[in-house]
C-alpha cells in the first residue's frame, strides 16, 4: 500500500522570508549595472536628439507593442531619470530577496504587465516611456508578498516602506497631466500577481511520493 511520506522542508521555505537578498553585493552590482544602462541610453538619446523616445509604447498600435520591450529603460529628460533613480536602486534591490532567477522572473511580470496595460488602456497618439512602471511594480510586489508568504518580517518591512513611500502609490490615480497613471497602476497591478505567483509556486513546491 502507498504511503504518503511526510514533507520535507524545502530550501524555497526559508528564501520565501528573507527581506534582502542571499548574495547583497552581487544584487547590487546587478542593480548598479542596470542602473548605468538607463544612464548610457539617456546619453545616447540626449546625443540623437531623443529620437529614442519615439520607440516607447504607442496604445493600440501594433508597431507600439515594442514600446512595452524598451518603454522602462527610456525617459522623457534627465530630470525623470534622476527622480526614478533612487526608488528604482532601492525597490529593485529589496526585491532580490528572492534570488536572482526568481526576481528576473517577478521583474518580467511586471514588465509585460505593466506595458501590456498601457497599450490596452493608454491615451491614443501618445508615447509613454520611463521606468516608473517598474518602480511601482516592485513596490507592490513588497508590499504583498508578506502577506501571500504569511511572514511577519516582510510585513514590517511593508509597513516601513509603505510609510516611507507610500505616498507615490497616488500615481495610480489619474489627473495629474503628462504622467501616465496607467503605467503606475498595471506596473503596481504586476507586482502584486508576481507575489502572487511566487507564493504559489512556493506552496506547490513540496514534493510527496507515492
Amino acid at each position: 500500500m502507498a504511503v504518503p511520506l511526510p514533507q520535507v522542508p524545502t530550501p524555497s521555505r526559508p528564501r520565501s522570508q528573507r527581506i534582502l537578498p542571499p548574495a547583497p553585493v552581487l544584487s547590487l552590482l546587478v542593480m548598479l549595472v542596470f542602473t548605468a544602462v538607463l544612464y548610457v541610453t539617456e546619453l545616447v538619446d540626449a546625443f540623437t536628439g531623443q529620437r529614442l523616445n519615439d520607440d516607447g509604447i504607442h496604445p493600440r498600435d501594433p508597431e507600439g507593442l515594442l514600446g512595452v520591450i524598451w518603454s522602462p529603460l527610456l525617459h522623457a529628460n534627465w530630470d525623470h531619470l534622476i527622480a526614478n533613480t533612487l526608488p528604482f536602486l532601492i525597490f529593485g534591490f529589496l526585491a532580490m530577496a528572492v534570488g536572482l532567477g526568481r526576481w528576473l522572473a517577478v521583474t518580467a511580470i511586471i514588465w509585460v504587465v505593466g506595458g501590456l496595460g498601457v497599450w490596452l488602456v493608454g491615451p491614443s497618439g501618445s508615447s509613454t516611456i520611463g521606468a516608473s512602471g517598474v518602480i511601482f511594480g516592485w513596490l507592490t510586489f513588497l508590499l504583498a508578498r508578506g502577506f501571500f508568504n504569511r511572514s511577519g518580517k516582510q510585513i514590517l518591512l511593508a509597513l516601513v516602506l509603505l510609510f516611507l513611500w507610500g505616498g507615490i502609490l497616488l500615481g495610480v490615480l489619474p489627473g495629474n497631466p503628462g504622467v501616465s497613471w496607467q503605467a503606475h497602476l498595471f506596473g503596481a497591478l504586476g507586482g502584486v500577481l508576481a507575489a502572487w505567483v511566487m507564493a504559489i509556486r512556493r506552496r506547490g513546491s513540496g514534493v510527496q511520493r507515492a
